[in-house]
């Protein structure tokens, strides 16, 4: 967990573009269309509130609350993870799965152009 905080603080801080890349939020589905999911300690209801601690999570159905932008690797960390004895390779609370996060981030990075992934390796 004190790893994936650390790396992900040295991408925030030399390749911003990056960190805007790895674990960015997505909009909501029908009435929470226009609401993006916001990192916190633990994962919500869908249908209630747009909390996630999962990676590249999207908002649920409720158009009350979450974002209004997308949060994004160093958000994540800092409401998630906190100092690496959260939510680290794991999710907590509703649908999380096994090693959840460290695949959405693996996934994430994989994404990423050739020229990015040589900048993070």
């Amino acid at each position: 967990g004190k790893d994936i905080v650390q790396f992900a603080k040295a991408v925030e801080i030399s390749h911003p573009i990056i960190d805007g890349k790895v674990c960015k939020t997505k909009l909501g589905s029908s009435g929470g269309s226009s609401k993006y999911a916001e990192y916190a300690l633990e994962t919500g209801a869908k249908s209630t509130n747009n909390k996630t601690s999962l990676c590249s999570d999207a908002a649920g159905t409720t158009s009350t609350n979450g974002g209004s932008d997308p949060e994004v690797f160093n958000n994540f960390v800092a409401k998630t993870l906190k100092d690496g004895n959260k939510n680290w390779p794991t999710s907590t609370g509703t649908g999380s799965s096994t090693n959840d996060n460290a695949k959405a981030v693996a996934g994430d990075l994989t994404k990423l152009t050739s020229e990015e992934k040589t900048i993070v390796a």
